[in-house]
């Protein structure tokens, strides 16, 4: 790893052999120094969950110059903090997520283990990026987003981000790319979320499933919308989860505590 050129720590949720962040590393390799701490196998759904109550390994399974490439058994969020603390010499000068397979828009911005990836490093101070694309297959083409997550990258690792700002950028599965927007996050829900199956032996068992719905499909200034009408969609997602409005609001409550 060469002092003098800028370091981007990446990792996932889907694990290290998945073509998405195999994709990642072949898009940014040429712009920047590469370490890439994933899982195992794929963590969807963990979001900002860490191990707090099992040991921990870390593997190195690729290195080249330039790039070192380690898993790890635990979280997404382990895998950061591992890498921070166990293989980086330095502070990265960005950290990136993906790229996914599957959309993180929406609420979906809430359970992803990619974004999840993303919010630690915003903790830490460090500039940070997300890249889903809306295919969840394992063979997706993630090759029209090349430009786009080079250009993002180049403008993150240039200018930076402000404090406790991250960007989760989506990409459409569709024929012809319409453009970029910068949009805010879709309200949405999820239902008919859980399967009950019966086991031969006699115990049921139950699968996390769901059908997600867009509350607001006409809104043309959110994530959901953009996708759907073949628009990479770029949402500035903050840490800071404070309700000022409410704040403000709650200045009229009546709270004293009586004596």
């Amino acid at each position: 790893m060469e002092k003098n050129r800028p370091l981007i720590l990446i990792a996932n949720d889907d694990g290290y052999q998945a073509k998405g962040i195999n994709c990642l590393i072949d898009m940014l390799r040429d712009m920047t120094d590469i370490i890439v701490c994933a899982p195992d196998s794929g963590r969807s759904g963990y979001a900002c969950a860490f191990s707090a109550v099992k040991p921990l390994r870390l593997e190195k399974v690729r290195e080249e110059e330039g790039l070192q490439v380690w898993w790890c058994n635990g979280t997404p969020v382990d895998c950061v903090k591992m890498a921070l603390h166990c293989i980086c010499k330095r502070r990265p000068d960005m950290i990136v997520g993906g790229i996914n397979h599957g959309d993180n828009a929406s609420v979906n911005t809430h359970y992803s283990g990619t974004m999840g990836v993303v919010m630690e490093g915003c903790m830490k101070y460090i500039p940070s990026v997300a890249f889903s694309l809306c295919d969840y297959r394992p063979d997706a083409d993630f090759e029209p987003m090349r430009a786009i997550v080079r250009k993002v990258s180049a403008q993150v690792l240039k200018e930076g981000l402000p404090r406790g700002v991250c960007l989760n950028v989506n990409f459409p599965l569709a024929e012809e790319i319409r453009g970029v927007r910068v949009c805010r996050m879709a309200y949405g829900t999820w239902g008919k979320e859980v399967v009950k199956c019966h086991h031969p032996r006699g115990y049921d068992y139950y699968w996390m499933v769901g059908e997600y719905t867009n509350d607001e499909p006409e809104a043309e200034d959110t994530d959901n919308w953009a996708l759907t009408h073949g628009y990479i969609a770029i949402t500035p997602t903050r840490m800071d989860v404070t309700s000022y409005e409410m704040m403000k609001q709650m200045e009229s409550w009546d709270l004293k505590i009586e004596a």
